[in-house]
């Protein structure tokens, strides 16, 4: 049998489930997931092996207009998913009426690779409204195959899994079977921190952190981590730190725990925060900190 090897790209507006459905697809927690809009910042490949197929994944920031050079910097990663897709995933949901970034939106109307229009969150539909889905979005994308799916409940992906496979090229692996993600261990664990700082922290914190491992050292026993929570102002810094240390507490405890589930091993993490001024909106900040 012929081997098989695709880019799934997947692309929408911002909250509308494309992490939860990446994870859901690879099996595993690649990319963090909160209730707060613009969580994903990177474009995050999760890898599928078999032995007749390899599926790149690719979880993208959500579609948004430019406030930030870090805004630009996401666009641009939004902008490469669709120039490398072998099949794209456009996923919308049912509370969307219609995508918030015309531009990108257009540029998905000429792509010349096979999509898939998700409508996520069916669950929290009826069927009326999710037939008027459907039919503006066949009107919205004619040549685009529309699929309801929930990707929290896996609901409608085996479908969607079959497509994929039929989509996708013939082709060798282009990473080696073994890999989950392109991306380092130390990644991981600063995007598991900085999920826990987007669920505890509100307004404008949370998007103003930027979490770097400055130590990642195993032992048989333990692995013992030190992260730098970087902010733009002293005013975050207070924030997050909470009053008597207790909100920084909380944002180690949660992260020590998921981490010690990701990896598997007992925990030692130890958190501090350092204030680099307006890094969001300066170029060489932002390739400092690998955006």
């Amino acid at each position: 049998m012929s081997h098989k090897s695709g880019f799934v790209n997947i692309v929408g507006s911002p909250n509308v489930g494309k992490s939860t459905l990446m994870n859901r697809l690879v099996g595993e927690k690649l990319s963090i997931v909160t209730s707060k809009a613009q969580t994903t910042r990177h474009r995050i490949l999760g890898i599928v092996n078999d032995e007749n197929y390899q599926i790149v994944f690719s979880d993208t920031p959500g579609v948004v207009n430019a406030a930030y050079k870090l805004h630009e910097t996401m666009m641009e990663y939004v902008n490469s998913s669709l120039q490398d897709a072998d099949v794209l995933l456009f996923i919308t949901d049912t509370k969307e009426n219609s995508m918030n970034h015309e531009e990108t939106l257009e540029k998905i109307k000429k792509i010349k690779v096979p999509v898939i229009c998700l409508i996520n969150k069916i669950d929290l539909s009826d069927q009326e409204a999710m037939e008027e889905r459907v039919q503006y979005w066949h009107t919205v994308l004619p040549n685009a195959m529309i699929l309801p799916v929930s990707a929290l409940h896996g609901f409608n992906l085996e479908p969607l899994w079959a497509k994929i496979l039929e989509l996708v090229p013939e082709s060798p692996a282009y990473y080696d079977k073994e890999e989950l993600s392109d991306r380092p261990m130390r990644f991981f664990i600063s995007e598991i921190i900085r999920e826990k700082i987007f669920i505890h922290c509100d307004k404008e914190v949370p998007y103003s952190c930027q979490v770097e491992i400055e130590e990642y050292k195993e032992e048989p026993e333990i692995t013992r981590i030190r992260a730098v929570v970087i902010v733009e102002r002293d005013s975050q810094k207070g924030i997050l730190i909470g009053k008597g240390g207790e909100m920084l507490k909380r944002v180690g405890r949660d992260a020590r725990k998921e981490i010690e589930k990701f990896i598997d091993q007992k925990v030692f993490l130890e958190t501090f925060i350092k204030v680099d001024k307006d890094w969001r909106s300066t170029a060489n900040k932002l390739k400092k900190y690998g955006y």
